[in-house]
């Protein structure tokens, strides 16, 4: 399926890059909601989380790495930042291609269950 990511991966759409493996391409949102906002993608297209199999696990693993490894790079490790997957409509997900917004830079505000209660 050719989405705005396929077209980023391929090169024919331009984009701001801070990581690419054989694997995995992070590139800055250019629609960013906190000063530092990174996209993190796995080349291979997979719709949604929906849609990881088990054989995607290393996969999303390595997502989660190179999100920490980001987070040290851009300096937002030790004030804190966020790792969000949007999955489907309802969740915001605008492009059908899995992906992960690292936020941070700012203190950012609350989400549901995000309170001393519900920890």
């Amino acid at each position: 399926m050719e989405t705005v990511f396929s077209k980023i991966i391929e090169g024919t759409i331009p984009a701001h890059k801070v990581y690419e493996n054989e694997r995995i391409l992070a590139f800055y949102d250019i629609e960013p909601a906190a000063p530092v906002h990174v996209l993190i993608i796995p080349k291979k297209f997979i719709a949604s989380m929906n849609e990881v199999t088990p054989e995607d696990l290393p996969l999303i693993a390595e997502i989660h790495s190179v999100a920490q490894q980001l987070a040290r790079e851009l300096g937002i490790a030790e004030s804190g930042y966020r790792l969000i997957n949007n999955c489907g409509p309802d969740s915001g997900q605008a492009v059908p291609h899995l992906h992960y917004h690292l936020l941070g830079g700012t203190k950012l505000g609350a989400l549901v269950g995000n309170s001393a209660s519900h920890a």
